[in-house]
C-alpha cells in the first residue's frame, strides 16, 4: 500500500513550540496502486508531514474575498531565495519544493507578474511528466489559481499530460496557457528532481521577459492568495465546480493524438508497420510517454504491443533517468546494436519533448535528425506538402540544417539554447522545422519540441521510402537515408561532451576564463593545426521583437568552419553542467563512416586543453558523450 497526501481544506495547527499557525495536510489516505497512473509513494510519517508542510502562514490568514461562495485566503508570505528559473523552467531538488512556501511562492509570484487580462476568468491548462510530487503541486497550483481569480483548470487525468501534449491542448482550447509540471530528463522520486514551468496562449514556454519579473516578484512576495477549496479528484475524468471557479480532468492523450493525426499520413506509417519485415522498438524509460505509446503506436499505427518497453509512467521513471542518449537509454541501445536488432528504435524522455533516434546498428544524431526530417518533409509528411517556410536550430547544434536550408533555399536562423527562442519566429510565420543537439525537434504545429512528433516523422520518411518495396526486397533502412543525406549535404561530424554537477564556483571560473580569452582573441591565431576565425560570447537578436540574449555560449569558430562551443547547462538542479560542443565538416564521402569520437578526436583534445577543464574543476572524464 502506498500513501498519499490529502490538502482538503486544510486547517490551522499551532507550531509548537513558537505557537505560530499554519497550514497542515488534514490527514494521511492510503492508495494502492504500484503505477503512476496511480504511483508508488514513499511512507510520509506525521511528524514528516509536519516538517515538509507545503504551504504555511506566519500568522493566521486573512479572508480576503468570498465571490460566489469560495473563500479566499491572503496567506502571509516571505521570500526565499534561489527562484530564479533557467532555460525552461525552475527545477530543484523535490525536497526544496516541499518546504514551506516554496512552491507558492512561485506560482503566485508568476500570477503577479501577468497582466489580469492574461488570466481573470480565463482557462488554464494543468498536466506534467508524472513524476514524484506532482499530486499534491497540481493541488496547490489549483487552489492559487482559483485564489487569483481564474476562471477554469483543464488538467490532465492523474496530473499526467506531456509536455507537447499541453502546448497543443493550450492551442486547440484557445487557453491562456498552462503549467506544466516536470524537471524533464532529470530523475525524479524523493532525492530527486521536480519542476514548473509556464507556457503562453501560444503553447510556448514564457519569455525571459516574464521569467525575469517571475523572479523579482518572488524576492518581494508578501501573500499567498489561496482559494479554500477541497482538492479535485485527479483520478476520474469530469467536472467539478466551486462557484465562479471550475477544474476540468480530461485524457491526456486525445488532443494530441488528433493533431498527429493531421500532421502525418497515419495509414502510411501503418502500412510499414504492418510489414512483416520491418520491426519496431520505442522505450517510453517509464516516462510520460508510455501514457501515449499504445493509444498511437499500438492502437492507432498497428504495431505489436511488444514494440513498447518500459511503457508504464512512474513517478520515479523505475529507478532510471529519463534521458534518451546513448548512456542513459542504454536497454534499447543494447537491443539496437545487437544481434536480430529491430529495424527502427526510438525513446523519449520525461515529458515527452526529447527523443533518439536509432537504426539498425546505427545512430543518429539529434543534428543529423532535424536536418534530414528537414530534407524530407515535403514529400512524406502532408503537413509540409507546400514545403517548410524556414529552418532553425540552437546555436551549439551543428551546422546540418544549415547546408538543408541553403539548398531548399529557405530563411535559416540560429537562435539561442531554449524553445522558447523558436516561439517568435514561428508565430511570425519564418519558421516550420527546428531541432536543438540536446535531443530535441520540432515543428510548429505546436510550441514545444515534441519526442513523439520526431518518432512519426522517421517512422514517415521510412514509410514513404519503402512504399513500393514488394516482400522481400531489400527495405530502404535509417542507415541508408542517413548516408544519402551525408553524400548529398556532407557530413558534419558533432560531439557533445556533458560534466554534470560541477561545482559551480570552479565551472563559472572556467566560463569567465574563456570569456576573457575570446575578447582578446584575433582572427589567424593558431591554435594547434587550426586557424581562428573568430571567436565570441554568443548573442541573438530576435528579428521579430528585438529583445537581445546575451552570454548564451563562448564559441572558437576556425577557417575549416570547425567549431568548438562552451556553455553552461541550466537544466540541471544541482551543481552546474558543463557542455562542451565540437564539429567538424567533411565532404569526402570515403571519410563519411569514420567513428565521429576518432574523427573529432583532434578538435576534442584542443577542447579541453583551451579550457582548462580539468584544472578549474577537477574532472578527468565527462558524465555523458553523445
Amino acid at each position: 500500500m502506498a500513501f498519499s497526501l490529502q490538502l482538503n481544506s486544510p486547517p490551522l495547527l499551532p507550531c509548537s513550540p513558537c505557537g505560530k499557525k499554519l497550514f497542515q495536510p488534514s490527514g494521511i489516505t492510503r492508495r494502492s496502486s504500484p503505477s503512476l497512473l496511480s504511483s508508488p509513494r514513499s511512507l510520509f510519517t506525521r511528524q514528516t508531514l509536519r516538517t515538509h508542510s507545503i504551504v504555511r502562514a506566519s500568522s493566521s490568514p486573512a479572508a480576503i474575498a468570498e465571490p460566489d461562495g469560495i473563500k479566499i485566503n491572503s496567506v502571509p508570505s516571505s521570500p526565499i531565495e534561489g527562484q530564479r528559473t533557467g532555460t525552461s523552467g525552475l527545477r530543484k531538488k523535490v525536497k526544496v519544493f516541499m518546504q514551506e512556501n516554496y512552491l507558492a511562492n512561485w506560482i503566485q509570484a508568476l500570477f503577479n507578474s501577468l497582466p489580469p487580462e492574461d488570466y481573470k476568468n480565463g482557462l488554464l491548462v494543468l498536466g506534467g511528466d508524472g513524476r514524484y510530487f506532482n499530486k499534491e503541486a497540481a493541488q496547490i497550483i489549483i487552489k492559487i489559481a482559483a485564489g487569483n481569480g481564474v476562471g477554469k483548470i483543464l488538467v490532465g487525468k492523474d496530473g499526467i499530460m506531456s509536455t507537447p501534449a499541453v502546448s497543443a491542448v493550450i492551442r486547440k482550447r484557445k487557453a491562456n496557457g498552462g503549467f506544466i509540471m516536470s524537471a524533464s530528463h532529470n530523475p525524479g522520486g524523493p532525492e530527486y528532481d521536480w519542476g514548473i514551468k509556464f507556457n503562453y496562449s501560444s503553447g510556448q514556454p514564457a519569455p525571459e521577459s516574464i521569467t525575469d519579473k517571475i523572479y523579482g516578484n518572488t524576492l518581494s512576495i508578501s501573500e499567498v492568495k489561496m482559494a479554500e477549496i477541497h482538492d479535485v479528484d485527479l483520478s476520474k475524468t469530469g467536472i467539478t465546480k466551486y462557484g465562479f471557479f471550475s477544474v476540468e480532468v480530461v485524457d491526456p492523450v486525445s488532443d494530441y493524438i488528433e493533431l498527429m493525426e493531421s500532421v502525418f499520413d497515419f495509414q502510411l506509417i501503418k502500412n510499414l508497420l504492418s510489414r512483416p519485415d520491418f520491426r519496431f522498438a520505442f522505450d517510453a524509460m517509464h516516462a510520460v510517454t508510455g501514457a501515449y505509446a499504445k493509444p498511437i503506436f499500438v492502437d492507432k499505427l498497428g504495431a505489436s504491443p511488444d514494440s513498447i518497453s518500459n511503457g508504464v509512467p512512474l513517478e520515479d521513471f523505475g529507478h532510471g533517468h529519463p534521458d534518451p542518449n546513448l548512456t542513459y537509454a542504454k536497454d534499447l541501445v543494447n537491443i539496437m546494436y545487437g544481434d536480430n536488432a529491430p529495424d527502427f528504435g526510438a525513446a523519449s524522455d520525461g515529458d515527452g519533448d526529447r527523443n533518439m533516434i536509432l537504426g539498425k546498428g546505427f545512430f543518429v544524431t539529434p543534428s543529423d535528425s532535424v536536418a534530414v526530417i528537414a530534407a524530407n518533409a515535403q514529400a512524406a509528411i502532408p503537413y509540409f506538402h507546400s514545403g517548410p517556410k524556414g529552418l532553425a536550430r540552437s546555436m551549439p547544434t551543428s551546422g546540418s540544417l544549415d547546408r538543408v536550408a541553403e539548398k531548399l533555399n529557405l530563411s535559416f536562423f540560429e537562435v539561442p539554447t531554449g524553445w522558447k527562442f523558436f516561439g517568435n519566429l514561428m508565430d511570425a510565420g519564418k519558421l516550420s522545422i527546428c531541432g536543438e543537439e540536446s535531443f530535441g525537434t520540432g515543428s510548429d504545429h505546436i510550441r514545444e519540441k515534441d519526442g513523439i512528433w520526431a518518432v512519426l516523422a522517421w517512422l514517415s520518411i521510412l514509410a514513404f521510402r519503402n512504399k513500393d518495396k514488394k516482400p522481400g526486397e531489400k527495405l530502404v533502412s535509417v542507415s541508408d537515408i542517413m548516408k544519402e543525406h551525408w553524400a548529398t549535404y556532407g557530413r558534419n561530424f558533432f560531439s557533445r561532451y556533458d560534466y554534470e554537477e560541477c561545482e559551480s564556483d570552479g565551472a563559472n571560473k572556467m566560463i569567465d576564463y574563456l570569456r576573457d580569452l575570446v575578447s582578446n582573441s584575433k582572427a589567424g591565431e593558431k591554435y594547434g593545426s587550426y586557424t581562428l576565425q573568430f571567436a565570441d560570447d554568443f548573442t541573438y537578436t530576435d528579428p521579430v521583437d528585438g529583445s537581445v540574449a546575451s552570454k548564451q555560449g563562448v564559441r572558437f569558430v576556425f577557417t575549416d568552419g570547425s567549431r568548438i562551443i562552451y556553455r553552461l547547462s541550466g537544466t540541471g538542479s544541482a551543481g552546474a553542467t558543463i557542455r562542451i560542443y565540437v564539429e567538424q565538416f567533411e565532404p569526402d564521402v570515403s571519410k563519411h563512416d569514420l567513428d565521429a569520437q576518432i574523427a573529432l578526436k583532434p578538435l576534442i583534445d584542443l577542447a579541453l586543453s583551451i579550457s582548462k577543464l580539468k584544472d578549474f574543476t577537477g574532472r578527468e572524464k565527462p558524465t555523458v558523450i553523445t
